[in-house]
């Protein structure tokens, strides 16, 4: 699904493309209202843009004054080019401190989606790490909160669903980063009235296609994805390739939005959240939810060329 939101721009993704990575501004590239690529949250019917942003590793610099700059300046790029979902996790060192600090520092009315993660044992201390996340990114109200690689998943469960019922928070979601993990993932998913669950799924880790992405399909959960370059491999492996002929019919111009437009455009997948502290790249990879997503037909023809390499 397609919604229309302002992002100043009246050029075609094929021309704004160089552009970017020319290190001209989304500001100054548009004018007027283009179309970004968006799915339905299964749970509520609500729109979402299909390109995040993760915060493992690269939002750890509470302590790093020269690296708040250049990450205010992705936060920037990331509102400005229709980004919404930013994810992180206590997990993630002082990602939620400076997340909080750098929204602090721009206008309160950027259209974010804030998603965290308990990481923690016990009932108290899950309730009270919503709420920490909540201060520590400086927002409202989170609006998912998911239980981090099943981390005592039975009593977090019953506590975000009061939370959810009391509109604390929005969503309540599961994540895993470990296919060891997949059966007992896969069991919560079909006893649980889940909103999210967070998986690994790229070129490389395709397993999640068995089970996993067709159980969210049937259960209504929306699929959030991470390491959707399997933390560089993919770059690495077409190091040296020119991009195939045929992404250009996708409006794809760069190995990244290559790699996030196979992964969000997998029917029962809603989001991508690729983490970088690179405004270059946040750019390219905000690119991917421009355009159009490629067909069935044409994720085979990416598939069958990515195993040419």
């Amino acid at each position: 699904m397609i919604s229309r939101r302002r992002l100043l721009q009246a050029l075609s993704v094929p021309a704004v493309a160089p552009l970017v990575s020319n290190g001209l501004l989304p500001n100054q590239l548009l004018a007027e209202e283009t179309s970004f690529i968006s799915k339905k949250i299964p749970s509520s019917g609500a729109l979402l843009n299909v390109i995040g942003i993760g915060s493992s590793r690269t939002f750890n610099h509470l302590n790093n004054p020269n690296m708040h700059a250049q990450l205010l300046e992705v936060l920037k790029l990331f509102f400005a080019m229709g980004g919404q979902m930013i994810d992180s996790s206590p997990m993630y060192g002082s990602a939620e401190k400076l997340l909080g600090k750098l929204l602090s520092e721009l206008p309160p009315d950027q259209d974010i989606f804030a998603a965290s993660k308990i990481w923690t044992d016990g009932e108290k201390a899950g309730i009270d790490a919503v709420e920490t996340s909540r201060s520590r990114m400086a927002v409202d109200k989170m609006d998912l909160m998911q239980i981090h690689n099943l981390r005592d998943w039975k009593t977090h469960i019953k506590s975000l669903r009061k939370m959810k019922e009391e509109g604390q928070i929005d969503y309540i979601g599961i994540t895993t980063s470990f296919e060891k993990q997949y059966a007992d993932f896969e069991a919560v998913m079909r006893s649980e009235p889940l909103d999210f669950i967070q998986v690994n799924y790229n070129f490389g880790e395709r397993v999640v296609e068995d089970t996993i992405l067709p159980l969210a399909h049937e259960k209504n959960i929306a699929v959030i994805v991470n390491r959707p370059f399997q933390r560089g491999r993919q770059f690495s492996a077409t190091r040296g390739v020119e991009l195939p002929e045929f992404a250009k019919e996708f409006q794809c111009s760069t190995w990244a939005q290559f790699f996030l437009k196979f992964v969000v455009s997998h029917p029962f997948v809603n989001c991508a959240i690729p983490a970088t502290s690179n405004p270059e790249h946040i750019k390219d990879n905000m690119l991917a939810q421009t355009g159009r997503l490629p067909t069935s037909a044409e994720r085979e023809q990416m598939i069958s060329f990515m195993k040419t390499l």
